[in-house]
C-alpha cells in the first residue's frame, strides 16, 4: 500500500529454463530474497544506504569492495555480530592482520 492505496506492479522476467508457473514464481521469490538480505546486511554493517558516491565507476568500486570486505568479515570465526567484527576491525590491527592473513 502506498497513501493508504493499493499499488499494483508488474515485473517481467526472461529465462531460458522451461518450468511451471509455480516454479519460477518459487524460484523469482528466492531470488528476491537473497537480494534483500544481502543489502539488509550491507546496510546494517557498511551503513550502505547512506552512500553518496553516484558518479563515473566509483559506486561499483566500492561495491566491489564492501562485497570482498563481507567476504573476510563473514570468515571471521567469531560469536560476535558481523557489525561488532567490522568495527573490531577497525579498532585492533591484530585482529585485523589475522582476519586477512587467514581468509583465503
Amino acid at each position: 500500500e502506498r497513501d493508504g492505496r493499493t499499488v499494483l506492479a508488474r515485473r517481467y522476467y526472461l529465462s531460458s529454463a522451461i518450468l511451471p508457473a509455480r516454479t519460477f514464481a518459487a524460484a523469482v521469490r528466492a531470488h528476491w530474497g537473497i537480494e534483500n538480505r544481502l543489502h539488509w546486511v550491507l546496510d546494517v554493517v557498511f551503513h550502505d544506504d547512506l552512500v553518496r558516491l553516484r558518479t563515473d565507476h566509483g559506486p561499483a568500486n566500492m561495491a566491489t569492495m564492501r562485497h570482498a570486505a563481507m567476504n573476510i568479515i563473514k570468515a571471521i570465526p567469531d560469536k560476535a555480530s558481523l557489525k561488532v567484527r567490522r568495527k573490531t576491525l577497525g579498532w585492533d590491527d591484530d585482529y585485523l592482520y589475522d582476519a586477512i592473513s587467514h581468509h583465503q
